[in-house]
C-alpha cells in the first residue's frame, strides 16, 4: 500500500463514518468487514489500520492473520479514545463487549467511531509483506458476562509484622496470549512452593489486574501483586505495581526513546525493572534482550536471574550480573530480583521453563501487601534465591541497618546470617569484587566482618552471596557505607581484611572480580558505563549459539516463530 493509498483509504473510512451517523437505525452487516493489504513500505514496527463502527455495535470481533509462514504480525485494538488491548501473537479471534471480553481484552462500552486494529511487525523477512483482518460488528452480546472482573483494588495486608517474605517477580497467567493457567491456579501452586506473594505480568495488558479481587476472596496466603510487562522489540522490563496501562508503542524503532513511557510507570508509583537483559537468541525470543533507550536513575531492579538457575543460569547469568554492576557502579541502588516466568503455573516442561518460585525473591518488608512489598523492593530489601525457595538464605546487616540502607560511620561490622547453607561458601563482595570468602561448616552459621567507610566521594556498596559446587546459589542486596568525603591522597589506602589479614593488592582485586563475573568492560571505579551488557567470555557467547541450534532443530519454524510471538522467555509457547 503507498503513502497516497494509505491517504484515500482513511478518506473513505471517514465518509463511511459520517454515512453510518447519519442512518443511526441502519441494520449492522453480519457478514465480515474484510481488509486485506499489504504492509506499507518503510512503516515503524507498529502501525493501525483503521474501521468504523456504528452505533448499536454491542460486540466487535476481529480476526487476523500474517498471510505467510516466515513473517510474524502481533495484534491489538484501539477505540476512538482508548487501548482496548494488547493480545500479540494470540491465534484466536480478539473479541470485546459491554460485559466481557476475550483474554488479554479490555471490556466496556462500544462508542460509535473510527477505531482501529494495531499491528506490529514483529518479524518481516518475506516480502511483500500482507495481513487479512476480518471485523465482525454485532448488535447483540454473544460473550457470557464476567462479573468476576471488578476494578484493583489494594487488599487488606495478608500478614502483618515486618519479616522476610518470599515471592515471584515475573509470573504469567492466560491474559498473557502465550500462557494458560487461571489466577487460582497459579495461587494454589505458589502456596505448595510455600511463596507469599506472586506478580502477574501479563505481555502490555493490565487485564489481569480486572480477576485479582475475585481471587484473593479465595486465596488469604498468597498476595497477587498487579503488573504489566513492558514487551517490546528492544527489551522486556517489568512495571511492578501497575494498574494504569502505559502505551509501549512508540519504544521500539531508530531513534525512538521508552523514556516516556518509563515516566509513566513510575509516577503511578509502579517499579520499572528490566527483565531478562541478556537473553539474546534471536527469534527464540524476539525482543528479550535489553537495548531500550532508559533514563539509569529510573531503574528500580533489574532481574538477576530469570528461570531457575540449573535451566538458565549457565547462559544468562554472568553478562546479567555484569550489568547489574554497571548500573550500581554509577552509584545507582539498583535491587536484584528473580522471576521465574512462568507461564503453566508450574507445568511447563520446555528446556528453559522454570516452575512460579524458580527463582525466589526474598523480600524484607513491614507486611504482607502490596505497597509494603513496592517500598521494600525500593529500598533494596531483596535476596534472590537462584534456584526456589529451598535454598539457603542469607541476612546481612550492620547493627540496626538492614539491606539498601546507607551508613554513615567511619567503620561498621558486617554481619551475615546463614540459615540452610551447610557445605556451602559464603564470600563478602566490595564493589563487585572478592574481600574474603568462608566455608559455611554448620547450621546456622553467622560471620562477621570489619569495614571501614572509604575516601573519596564515592559510596562503597558491600553484598554477600553463597556459592555451592562453583555455582552462585543466593545473591543479596546491598549496605552502603557512605565516604568520608576527605582527600583520597592524604588518606592511607588500606585494603586488607580486618579479620583475615590478607592484603588485596590490584591484580587479586581483578582476578575476584573476575571471579564474580563481572564483566572485564565495567570499570570498578564506577566511571564510565553505558549500561549495556555482554558476554564476558567467548565460551558464553558459544553455548547460545549451540542452544539456539540444538531448540530450533528440534522446533518447526512456523511453531518457533509462534512461540517467539510476545514471549518473554525463549520458545514459552
Amino acid at each position: 500500500m503507498t503513502r497516497s493509498q494509505s491517504v484515500s483509504l482513511r478518506a473513505l473510512l471517514a465518509f463511511a463514518f459520517a454515512f453510518a451517523l447519519a442512518l443511526p437505525n441502519v441494520a449492522l452487516a453480519q457478514t465480515p468487514i474484510v481488509l486485506e493489504a499489504t504492509v506499507p513500505e518503510g512503516t515503524p514496527r507498529y502501525f493501525t489500520v483503521p474501521f468504523v463502527v456504528p452505533e448499536g455495535t454491542r460486540e466487535i470481533e476481529v480476526r487476523h492473520d500474517d498471510l505467510s509462514s516466515a513473517n510474524i504480525l502481533d495484534w491489538g485494538l484501539r477505540d476512538p479514545t482508548r487501548f482496548r488491548g494488547w493480545g500479540g501473537g494470540n491465534t484466536e479471534p480478539a473479541i470485546v463487549a459491554e460485559t466481557a471480553a476475550s483474554r488479554s481484552y479490555v471490556p466496556g462500552v462500544i462508542p460509535a467511531g473510527m477505531w482501529s486494529v494495531m499491528v506490529g511487525l514483529a518479524k518481516v523477512t518475506e516480502r511483500p509483506a500482507r495481513y487479512r483482518i476480518e471485523i465482525i460488528l454485532r448488535t447483540t452480546q454473544t460473550l457470557a458476562a464476567q462479573p468476576e472482573r471488578r476494578p484493583y483494588a489494594h487488599s487488606a495486608p495478608l500478614a502483618t509484622g515486618p519479616r522476610w517474605f518470599a515471592g515471584d517477580f515475573h509470573v504469567h497467567s492466560r491474559e498473557s496470549g502465550d500462557a494458560s493457567p487461571s489466577l487460582d491456579a497459579i495461587a494454589t501452586f505458589a502456596r505448595t512452593r510455600g511463596l507469599d506473594f506472586v506478580e502477574l505480568s501479563e505481555h502490555n495488558v493490565l487485564t489481569a489486574n480486572d480477576f485479582i479481587v475475585d481471587a484473593q476472596s479465595r486465596h488469604r496466603t498468597v498476595l497477587f501483586v498487579p503488573g504489566m510487562e513492558f514487551t517490546t522489540y528492544g527489551g522486556h522490563a517489568n512495571a511492578i505495581g501497575a494498574t494504569q496501562w502505559v502505551d509501549f508503542t512508540p519504544s521500539t524503532g531508530p531513534g525512538s526513546s521508552a523514556r516516556a513511557a518509563v515516566d509513566a510507570i513510575t509516577a503511578q508509583g509502579a517499579l520499572f525493572a528490566i527483565n531478562h537483559p541478556t537473553l539474546d537468541i534471536g527469534d527464540l525470543c524476539i525482543g528479550c534482550a535489553f537495548s531500550l533507550d532508559v533514563q539509569p536513575e529510573s531503574v528500580a531492579a533489574i532481574e538477576l536471574q530469570n528461570g531457575q538457575y540449573s535451566q538458565t543460569g549457565p547462559l544468562f547469568y554472568r553478562p546479567t550480573l555484569a550489568l547489574w554492576e554497571s548500573y550500581l557502579n554509577r552509584g545507582l541502588h539498583v535491587a536484584p530480583i528473580g522471576g521465574s516466568d512462568d507461564h503453566r503455573a508450574g507445568g511447563g516442561t520446555g528446556m528453559f521453563e522454570s516452575p512460579v518460585g524458580g527463582p525466589t525473591t526474598m523480600v524484607y518488608a513491614d507486611e504482607l501487601s502490596v505497597p509494603a512489598i513496592l517500598a521494600a523492593v525500593r529500598a533494596g530489601r531483596t535476596v534472590v534465591k537462584m534456584q526456589g525457595p529451598a535454598d539457603p538464605m542469607i541476612d546481612l546487616r550492620a547493627g540496626a541497618s538492614l539491606l539498601g540502607d546507607t551508613i554513615r560511620a567511619r567503620s561498621a561490622t558486617l554481619r551475615a546470617s546463614v540459615t540452610g547453607g551447610a557445605g556451602s561458601t559464603l564470600r563478602f563482595l566490595r564493589n563487585g569484587a572478592l574481600v574474603r570468602d568462608v566455608p559455611v561448616d554448620r547450621d546456622p552459621f553467622e560471620a562477621t566482618l570489619d569495614v571501614q567507610a572509604p575516601a573519596g566521594m564515592r559510596d562503597d556498596r558491600w553484598r554477600c552471596d553463597l556459592v555451592m559446587g562453583g555455582r552462585p546459589r543466593v545473591v543479596t542486596g546491598h549496605l552502603w557505607i557512605a565516604a568520608t568525603g576527605e582527600p583520597l591522597d592524604v588518606i592511607e589506602l588500606d585494603a586488607t581484611s580486618a579479620d583475615t589479614g590478607v592484603a588485596m593488592d590490584a591484580s587479586a582485586m581483578d582476578a575476584s572480580a573476575t571471579d564474580a563475573g563481572v564483566d572485564a568492560g565495567v570499570t570498578r571505579s564506577g566511571g564510565g558505563c553505558g549500561c549495556r551488557a555482554r558476554p564476558s567470555s567467548g565460551r558464553s557467547s558459544a553455548i547460545l549459539i549451540v542452544c539456539a541450534a540444538i531448540a530450533g532443530a528440534t522446533t518447526s519454524a512456523r511453531a518457533r516463530s509462534r512461540a517467539a510471538r510476545g514471549a518473554s522467555g525463549p520458545a514459552r509457547s
